[in-house]
């Protein structure tokens, strides 16, 4: 790979394809600025520089925000510059404003690992503590991963343990209700959103995340008032912890949709 192969420009079009799914193969900063952004001027070459200097073991997405609406409302941007981080399909991290090119370093090495990569070749990131809590999530060890989690100290606490933390809550604390007879209800009222929300939860208990999704995704869909926001948020919060880039990337596809 070349470093010119290493900055692309992305829009609403091919957001999907260009940042979440290549992601999933090397973590991807998107860089979200306007033309008429002051600091953003001076923020995209240091982070040009970056990717150069770092080979190949991150790719930058530059995102016009004036012309790229609906990912920008995606992403809730309030300020620009804004950074963020994918990894796996779904936002890992993010800090806004012109940050000087060493601290812009320190959060890329947080995330990607300390180290030169061979020309030409993407070095992959360093295990942390943070990887490990998340494998043993993935294969069931509740236990062991929130013992790992709470040994970490206080500045290793991040969005990231955040997210882990609480996808073991999801994972440990079985909602209330009955799967079967929650779904007779939403048979015999399509509208009975109560059952839906609850049906949801349950669904996320049992790992089941795209059917959760998609009940949300349907009270989104039919309803004009609270409980569409309700869902909207809920989903946010899901898409965060949600393991699978794929259903996260099907969840925020149709959210857009259905909020446009």
């Amino acid at each position: 790979m070349t470093p010119t192969e290493f900055i692309f420009d992305t829009s609403d079009a091919d957001f999907e394809t260009a940042v979440l799914d290549r992601s999933v193969e090397v973590p991807v900063l998107l860089d979200c600025w306007a033309p008429w952004c002051g600091p953003c001027k001076s923020l995209t070459p240091v982070l040009e520089k970056l990717a150069r200097d770092y080979k190949g073991r991150f790719l930058l997405a530059k995102l016009n925000t004036d012309e790229s609406p609906q990912i920008a409302g995606a992403l809730r941007i309030r300020s620009i510059p804004m950074v963020v981080l994918f990894v796996g399909g779904r936002p890992v991290d993010q800090f806004t404003g012109a940050l000087p090119e060493g601290q812009v370093r320190q959060f890329l090495d947080h995330h990607l690992g300390v180290g030169e990569a061979t020309e030409g070749e993407a070095a992959p990131p360093e295990p942390t503590p943070l990887d490990e809590a998340q494998r043993l999530i993935d294969e069931g060890a509740l236990d062991e991963a929130q013992a790992l989690l709470d040994s970490l100290p206080a500045e290793a606490r991040d969005e990231r343990f955040a997210r882990l933390v609480a996808r073991i809550k999801l994972a440990s604390e079985r909602p209330p209700g009955d799967a079967q007879a929650l779904a007779a209800r939403i048979a015999a009222n399509t509208k009975d959103f109560d059952a839906r929300f609850q049906l949801a939860a349950l669904m996320v208990y049992a790992g089941d995340f795209k059917a959760a999704f998609e009940q949300l995704l349907e009270v989104v869909l039919r309803d004009k008032g609270d409980a569409r926001e309700r869902a909207r948020k809920q989903l946010v919060e899901w898409f965060a912890v949600c393991p699978d880039p794929e259903v996260v990337s099907f969840g925020r596809r149709y959210l857009g949709m259905y909020l446009n």
